[in-house]
């Protein structure tokens, strides 16, 4: 059971010192971690735990100099403790100063896929209805470029966007001519299936990055991710290397998601990376959004096979690179970022207040605006409780300034939400409010029961636990939490 310790006084006989706001939870039977408001954590055993709570921990004890050197307490040899403390904190925050860097444009909803598991309905080949305009697209971009943020990133998405490229090529150009002093990155998210020499030259131009989908070996791709002719994962293929032939090997990334078929088959999946010369991989979840409810793909495996199946894979990278193959598990990276640093990676689903219209917003083919790609998903299921305001009709003020999107990021901000405020790993984890409204109609949800919190909360303790135990799994979490390492 997590508990949070106030700041507090006391003095003994022998000694004195100030706890500073701390929380823990059990690892195990004998050992718990215990977390400070910055996210930093020290593990103790369960009496070493007793005593410092009751103040009688000793000066001479080894871990009562680690114990300040992490800000859990101070005595009269850490005078400016707090005041790191605060600092610490403020780092971790600073981010939201700086919203919205993502800026997701869907496109068009077409797609020549048929994946069970998709998150977005697929739409006709209707171009009028389900392709995005002009003048959504340029009301759109007006939007995005008065984010506060310096550096922002343009993702493209559907449905399948090269379907719509032309309106991509209006789009990176005009926001070139428009830019000022901001940064602007370029994102297709696309499934390279409909990659071509035009398609290349236009992205080599305007440095625009390929985001493709890669499910594991042919056969499982395949099966994942239909496709008239059965090829799809034959296209990808071909497609990632014309890709890095003309853009650079470092220009396509490439996510995958977890199926009831990928499970018992996620070394070969990290073999598929490998081969391909890939530096990581995102073993990634289903959501319970779109197409992977309708067609009952999310119910195919609860938390704990996932958890199975991320457990199983993360120790072979981890042998891998024990055997001199550098390769990193992105999840992992994130959460480790969190933990190891200061930095706040800025993924969405980890963020606290929620990253939604903070971390990233969506610009959807029809001109509506939903605070992140999950609410534009949920959308599709019927549920517009994130539509945050339309592009034709609302100012960037009271889109960004509406109750749609500040009243989740209040309501669930897990500094306040009850069993989140007091749990140990709170600064690891984030509030979500799209997933706990898919799944319960609530911003907050139930936490036992919540999945999110439980797969988290479940690899925590993992991660932890392994780098307590092996040096050398620290060792390389260690460069893992160093983004640009």
């Amino acid at each position: 059971m997590s508990k949070f310790q106030p700041i507090e006084f006391y003095k003994n006989k022998s000694h004195s010192y100030e706890l500073l706001p701390l929380r823990f939870e059990a690892l195990d039977d004998e050992n718990y971690v215990v977390t400070n408001m910055a996210g930093e954590y020290l593990t103790l055993p369960r009496d070493k735990l007793s005593k410092l709570v009751k103040h009688e921990l000793t000066a001479s004890d080894p871990d009562y100099v680690n114990l300040r050197a992490r800000h859990f307490l101070v005595d009269d040899k850490t005078s400016i403790a707090k005041d790191l403390l605060a600092i610490k904190l403020r780092t971790k925050y600073s981010n939201l100063s700086e919203f919205t860097g993502l800026h997701i444009f869907v496109i068009s909803l077409r797609c020549e896929h048929s994946c069970p598991y998709c998150q977005v309905s697929r739409a006709s080949d209707d171009k009028v209805a389900f392709d995005m305009s002009k003048e959504v697209a340029d009301k759109s971009l007006d939007l995005a470029l008065k984010a506060p943020a310096q550096n922002i990133k343009i993702e493209f998405q559907g449905g399948e966007p090269l379907l719509n490229f032309p309106l991509i090529q209006y789009i990176v150009e005009r926001a070139e001519s428009l830019r000022g002093s901001k940064n602007i990155g370029y994102v297709i998210a696309t499934n390279l299936a409909l990659i071509n020499d035009e398609v290349l030259q236009f992205c080599k131009k305007y440095k625009v990055q390929i985001s493709t989908s890669l499910d594991g070996p042919k056969d499982l791709h395949n099966h994942n991710r239909p496709r008239k002719g059965s090829n799809s994962y034959e296209k990808a293929i071909e497609g990632m290397a014309s890709a890095r032939e003309y853009l650079g090997k470092y220009s396509v990334s490439a996510l995958m998601t977890t199926t009831k078929a990928s499970l018992g088959r996620v070394k070969e999946i990290i073999d598929e990376y490998v081969n391909r010369e890939f530096g990581g991989i995102f073993l990634r979840p289903l959501s319970p959004y779109g197409f992977a409810l309708k067609t009952k793909t999310y119910a195919a495996y609860d938390a704990q096979k996932w958890h199975e199946f991320y457990v199983e894979g993360l120790e072979y990278i981890i042998e891998l690179n024990r055997q001199g193959k550098e390769f990193r598990e992105f999840y992992t990276a994130l959460i480790l970022s969190k933990m190891l640093t200061s930095t706040e990676p800025g993924y969405v689903d980890l963020m606290s207040p929620a990253g939604i219209g903070i971390g990233a917003v969506v610009y959807n083919y029809d001109g509506k605006v939903f605070a992140s790609d999950e609410s534009r998903m949920l959308a599709e299921m019927g549920e517009n409780k994130f539509e945050i305001g339309h592009v034709l009709k609302h100012s960037y003020e009271q889109i960004f300034l509406s109750d749609a999107l500040l009243d989740p990021i209040e309501e669930s901000f897990a500094y306040s939400v009850p069993m989140c405020n007091d749990c140990a790993f709170e600064s690891y984890c984030g509030a979500d409010p799209v997933f706990h409204y898919g799944i319960y109609k609530d911003y907050v949800g139930r936490k036992p029961d919540s999945e999110f919190c439980n797969r988290n909360m479940k690899i925590f303790k993992y991660l932890i636990k392994r780098m307590e135990e092996d040096p050398f799994v620290k060792k390389i979490f260690t460069e893992w939490a160093q983004p640009n390492a």
